[in-house]
Formats: structure tokens, C-alpha cells, sequence
């Protein structure tokens, strides 16, 4: 319950943002889009933030692993089929 509380705040923030901008929801399409990849790039600031002040180094490994994956969500892949067996002809 009290992740859609945070989802209604968060979402009452935002009407109240693109009142303020003058845009009406719904946004044409490239708004929308550029402030969706502004959350997106938004969410990653307060992770790298945490580890450059921890004193951590930010590194590449580190960037693909725990950025790469929120940013991009569960990239698609083909469906999964298990191995052949090949028996041997008796």
C-alpha cells in the first residue's frame, strides 16, 4: 500500500511540474519520452552519488552491473530451448 501512496505523491508532483511548465498531459510524445529518460537518469544519480561518498570508485564493471540493468530494464532475449539429447543408435 505504501508504494502506491509514493506512486500517487510522486505522480501529483508531476501534474503539478507540467502545470507549472504550461504542458498538458497527456505530453506530446518527445516530452513525455525525454522526461521518462529523465527519471530513468534521475533514479541512477542517488546510487552513484552513495558510492562516490562512501569513497568507492565508479567504474565501469560497477556501471553495467548496477545501472546498466535499471536503466535498460530486462533486455529481451529469444525463448529458451533446452539441449538436444543425441542417444547413441543401438
Amino acid at each position: 500500500m505504501k508504494l502506491y501512496l509514493i506512486s500517487l505523491g510522486v505522480g501529483v508532483l508531476v501534474g503539478v511540474i507540467y502545470a507549472l511548465l504550461n504542458v498538458r498531459s497527456p505530453a506530446p510524445p518527445i516530452v513525455a519520452l525525454v522526461g521518462l529518460l529523465g527519471i530513468l537518469i534521475g533514479e541512477q544519480v542517488v546510487p552513484v552519488a552513495k558510492r562516490l561518498l562512501s569513497g568507492e570508485p565508479v567504474n565501469t564493471s560497477w556501471l553495467s552491473s548496477e545501472c546498466a540493468p535499471h536503466m535498460l530494464g530486462e533486455l529481451p532475449s529469444g525463448p529458451r530451448s533446452s539441449p538436444q539429447r543425441t542417444e547413441a543408435p543401438t
